[in-house]
Formats: structure tokens, sequence, C-alpha cells
């Protein structure tokens, strides 16, 4: 990576200053210096202290990845870590990942990343998904939407794939990190999109309303004739200090009714 300058760190605060919607004044009031002050370090004539830059980035949320990129522009080292999901500093949280993986049976639950690759999963997980296709023929990273979305996954089984589909790519974009999409975010979307029988003006509408008397949109999967349909709990870190930490979520999936309990356990999809 080359030298990079206040202009770039300038370029940055503008364009999440844009994304946020604040205005100068909003942004410098949050941050406790002068409308002036901020107006040079946009303009490149000013370089913030640490401080400073720490406090506009808290104000405009700015996802850790991108604080780094920020610090980095303004000359100084990197806050946040980097490093892998399976780091050693990270141990503490995978321990209680696993932990959590393991308390879900007889019921999927998998890990990914902020762009929907498995990273880790339950037993039941790959039982389950795999008593409709054969995983083990799928090349890697496993990948959930694409698994969903692919007519030789499991596109086939899901009822009313359109629907399901169309609220999938809705969710893609509520849960980007920062509520901002990413380069490789946007090429995950767009190679969505470039399934067959996939509508472009997906991205452009509100999601599905929910089933009703759901608070939520199950999603069904046909299976011997019959419906089994789950819902998604999501968890992630609180207050997380490194990027991977920040970008790491738990998928749990639930019965959305007694019958998909009663079948699921009947047919031990679980592991």
């Amino acid at each position: 990576m080359g030298a990079m300058h206040s202009e770039d760190l300038g370029g940055l605060l503008r364009h999440w200053r844009g994304l946020r919607g604040a205005s100068q004044l909003g942004l410098a009031l949050d941050a406790g210096i002068s409308q002036r002050h901020l107006s040079f370090i946009e303009s490149g004539r000013s370089v913030p202290s640490r401080q400073t830059l720490t406090s506009l980035v808290q104000s405009l949320e700015v996802p850790l990845r991108e604080r780094n990129a920020a610090f980095l522009a303004a000359g100084y080292a990197p806050v946040y870590s980097e490093a892998s999901w399976n780091a050693t500093e990270l141990q503490g949280i995978n321990r209680a990942l696993e932990r959590m993986l393991r308390q879900h049976e007889p019921f999927p639950a998998l890990v990914m990343d902020r762009y929907w690759n498995v990273l880790s999963t339950n037993a039941s997980a790959p039982r389950f998904f795999g008593s409709f296709i054969d995983m083990a023929a799928r090349e890697g990273p496993r990948n959930m939407l694409h698994l969903l979305f692919d007519p030789r996954g499991m596109r086939p089984f899901v009822v009313d794939w359109e629907v399901v589909a169309k609220s999938l790519i809705q969710r893609a974009y509520r849960e980007t990190i920062g509520r901002v999409l990413d380069e490789q975010t946007r090429g995950l979307l767009d190679a969505l999109l470039a399934y067959p029988g996939v509508d472009p003006a997906w991205r452009l509408h509100g999601a599905a309303g929910a089933a009703p008397n759901l608070p939520m949109i199950p999603i069904g999967f046909r299976k011997d004739g019959k419906t089994l349909s789950y819902f998604s709990m999501i968890s992630t870190v609180g207050t997380p200090q490194s990027v991977a930490a920040q970008e790491l979520r738990l998928e749990s999936m639930f019965p959305a009714d007694e019958e998909t309990e009663q079948l699921h356990l009947q047919w031990k999809l679980g592991g």
C-alpha cells in the first residue's frame, strides 16, 4: 500500500458523512470540535489528532475495518485488529460460539462472516441440508445465500422461493456492516441477481411481508410431501474490538410451528 495523505482522509470523512446524512456542523458538534476545524480536516489542510479522529469515526458509526483505513489515511497505526476469525486472540469468542452451536442441537446453527460464508456449524446443519442435497458435491467456501439461490442447491426445495429470495436480498442489504455496501457485498448481490428467475428489481423493493399471524418471515422446505417451516435468530458480539469480532454472526434455525418440530425430530434431521 502506498503512502496515504490527509486528502485521502478528508475524502473518507466526506464519504461517510454523506452516507449518514450528517451536516458538517452536526458532525462537528457530535465530535466536540469546531466546524472550521472539521472543514480544514476534510479539505486536507489539517490532520486531526488520534483522539479527534476517534471521535469523528465513532460519531459516524464507521465500521471497524473502515476505521482502520481512516487511521492509516491520517498517518496513524490501525487501532483494531484485523486478525482472522480463528486467530488466537478470538479464542474466547470462538469457545462461546462453539458452546452455542452445540447447545442448539438438534436444530441447525451456523457461524458466518459478513459475506454469508459459513465458518463453522453444529452437527445438525450439514445433516439437515444434506438430507436434501449432496453437500459434499458443492465447492467451497460454502455460502448460505448461494446455497438458497442456486437451482442445483436448496432452491428447488424452498416453499414460495421467490418470496423468500426477495426477503433474503433485502436482508443482505439490511445486515451489511455499518449499513453500507462494500465492494465484496455488492459483488455477492450481483452474483445472486444473476441466477435464473431472479428479478433485478428485488433489490429496490421492500421486503415481503411476514406470513399472517406470524411476527417473522419463516422459510419453508418441502420434504416427502410435507412442509418444514423455520425462522432464524441472529447472535452477534456485543461491543466488538476487532474487525473479525464485529463481522461474525451466529444464525440459529428454530421450528416455526409444532408440526415442523415434530417432523424434524421424527425424521432425525438434527445431529
